[in-house]
């Protein structure tokens, strides 16, 4: 074996929460091969000085919605240049894979992806081949037609599943017995396959406030799926909850422990430990109802994220109106054109409704019903005014604020974006949260809502925030972005700096990584033949970050690798095994 690099003089933070040390890392191809304190370079030996570093494994992002957007923006701008190594694919339910024979019911799976995801359908349609069935041909697809810069793993969604046994009837009623039965037979291709576990939705309502077709599903659809999972148990569960809109999480969660009792599963339920100002009157049973789960036996680990939600109020596409409950100013998202858009803002029929849904049907926690955390910061022509709030702007016009906002964007164009505050967020249970051994957090939905946030490199805030300020020790802090979630879903291979492990490594100096601003990028397909924008944010940066051996960002700037490979789920007992294969 050629030696590929030495990585000199850093403090080595290896990703189990053990104390930091003095150590060079050896990487020979894609693995490591020696962490010691002082190693020699060998002649022909590359050496990275990592004087004043610290070296630790690549971060894991667990949450995201990359999904499709690989398919066309398969460089994952900014992962790279914020020491991400692997992302978690096909959360919430919504993936590419299985699909149904019908079109029909192949074309819902887009729209769902589409709405829940802000992403426009075209790019869906022209970039993405979509000429698979079952889960294990789509991952064939996949690791064969697309290569990026991280390694991957992928959930297959309930919601898929669903549309391929049942067609648009999914969105209806319950399934029968055959139709539960052909859902856990494309199950279990998946999971044969490699697939990371089973996704699913108990939260969400489409831009029509359609309930999501796996809320239709009844207790018998469940514990089929359970039982298949269950016969697989280096594979988990994760699910998003409502702890949003409806605030049913306690209920779900009450369900999901009679359904998952005694079948082993490890289970990753978004919201289950809410943390946001709004979410308290609830807080207390989903703790309640989370520790009844755990005294059953269950293995289930709240998902969170460290960084507040935050509302970016776009026309362009934007889920954000109708999960506000307010479908009149969703409207305008749907059409088509900036003059349908204009056209609509101006319309004084439109105004009426609009102003009354804002006031009865918005809820009260969105940001409609909010305009002093609502700022216009970003006007498409510059005319402005720009900065203040929209409460400060409506007052100044004597106008409702759902009038004010229709003519402030009128005035600086229909691409221009209001920006709400983040929500106020208990702090110190999310600390509790980011130390515990039973919790998964960086939570990002990076590669989703491209026009509402960015959700790349939120995991810097782990440093530039939490360790900076004292609430974390960077073993601590790495331990939470790396081998913690390692851990959670069973990938041996990766998330700790441990020689025979893949060399996924990130480098970097605390006194240079920042929590960079989001910008606009003019540089995502519209499916027109032209481009429209997304929310990105700049590197860091890191000093060095590889992904099997291989450097994806260097001297300030992402390379054109794209070493990624898709990892599957083992047990630990299985991990000898796969570093005797590697080796």
């Amino acid at each position: 074996m050629t030696t590929s690099i030495l990585i000199k003089n850093g403090t080595v933070v290896d990703g189990t929460g053990g104390p930091a040390r003095k150590a060079d890392v050896r990487i020979e191809r894609d693995r490591i091969a020696a962490i010691e304190p002082s190693l020699d370079a060998r002649d022909g030996e590359e050496v990275f000085d990592a004087k004043g570093c610290h070296v630790t494994p690549g971060f894991i992002e667990t949450h995201t919605h990359y999904d499709a957007s690989m398919w066309w923006q398969p460089e994952l701008d900014p992962q790279p240049g914020n020491g991400a190594t692997t992302v978690i694919l096909g959360n919430c339910g919504f993936t590419a894979a299985p699909l149904s024979k019908e079109k029909a019911a192949q074309m819902e799976m887009i729209k769902i992806f589409s709405f829940f995801e802000d992403i426009p359908m075209g790019p869906f349609l022209e970039h993405v081949p979509w000429d698979w069935e079952k889960w294990s041909e789509y991952k064939n697809a996949m690791t064969t037609k697309v290569k990026i810069p991280l390694n991957y793993s992928a959930y297959v969604g309930h919601i898929a599943l669903r549309l391929a046994a049942m067609g648009v009837e999914a969105w209806e009623r319950a399934a029968t017995a055959q139709e539960i039965e052909r859902m856990a037979e494309l199950l279990e291709d998946a999971l044969d396959a490699g697939a990371l576990g089973l996704s699913d939705n108990l939260h969400d309502h489409d831009g029509d406030d359609r309930p999501i077709p796996t809320l239709k599903a009844e207790d018998e659809e469940f514990e089929a799926l359970f039982d298949v999972m269950a016969r697989y148990p280096q594979t988990t569960y994760q699910v998003i909850v409502d702890t949003f809109m409806r605030m049913t999480a306690p209920d779900q969660m009450t369900r999901l422990e009679r359904l998952t009792r005694g079948r082993g599963i490890r289970m990753q339920i978004a919201g289950a430990v809410p943390t946001l100002g709004f979410q308290k009157p609830i807080l207390a049973k989903c703790q309640e109802t989370l520790n009844s789960m755990r005294e059953a036996g269950a293995d289930v680990w709240p998902g969170f994220a460290h960084v507040s939600p935050t509302s970016t109020l776009s026309l362009t596409k934007s889920l954000i109106f109708a999960q506000s409950n307010d479908y009149v100013w969703h409207e305008v998202v749907l059409a088509d054109s900036d003059d349908e858009k204009r056209a609509l803002l101006a319309d004084e029929d439109w105004r009426v409704r609009a102003r009354n849904s804002w006031d009865t049907k918005a809820w009260d926690h969105s940001p409609l019903k909010n305009p002093d955390e609502l700022f216009l910061l970003d006007s498409e022509n510059g005319k402005g005014p720009v900065g203040g709030t929209l409460k400060e702007y409506a007052d100044e016009r004597g106008q409702h604020r759902s009038d004010a906002m229709a003519d402030w964007i009128l005035d600086n164009g229909v691409k221009s974006t209001v920006h709400m505050a983040p929500f106020p967020k208990d702090e110190e249970l999310t600390v509790e949260l980011m130390k515990s051994e039973q919790a998964l957090g960086n939570v990002s939905d990076a590669g989703a809502h491209l026009q509402m946030l960015c959700g790349g490199g939120e995991n810097i805030l782990t440093f530039t925030k939490y360790v900076a300020e004292g609430h974390l020790t960077m073993e601590e802090a790495v331990h939470y972005l790396t081998g913690k979630p390692a851990r959670f879903f069973n990938l041996q291979e990766t998330g700790t700096l441990e020689v025979g492990k893949r060399a996924d490594i990130a480098v970097f100096d605390l006194d240079e990584i920042e929590y960079q601003t989001i910008e606009k990028a003019w540089d995502m397909p519209d499916g027109k033949g032209g481009t429209t924008w997304r929310f990105t944010r700049p590197a860091a940066p890191m000093r060095l970050t590889l992904v099997n051996g291989v450097a994806t960002f260097r001297d300030g700037k992402q390379t054109d690798a794209r070493p990624g490979e898709y990892l599957v789920p083992a047990l630990a007992n299985e991990n000898e095994r796969i570093l005797e294969a590697a080796e």
